[in-house]
């Protein structure tokens, strides 16, 4: 099937889940925001949500950091 990430075509296994695209992306265990076709998706949601042909997804890492002096 094929998805949008971030504006850019990506082909996955059909079933792939956002999980499985965290994980391909090296991104699993990180920090990151998942908006699928506009509804963001919680962390909690990831393994369960199923991925569909045409599906447009946004992908945000989340750094943290000190402010400065």
């Amino acid at each position: 099937m094929v998805i949008t990430v971030n504006g850019t075509e990506r082909r996955l296994q059909r079933g792939s889940s956002v999980a499985d695209l965290l994980r391909e992306l090296g991104l699993a265990g990180g920090a990151v925001a998942v908006e699928r076709n506009q509804r963001l998706v919680g962390p909690k949601d990831h393994v369960a949500t199923r991925l569909e042909d045409g599906d447009a997804l946004q992908v945000v890492t989340l750094v943290g950091g000190a402010s400065g002096p």
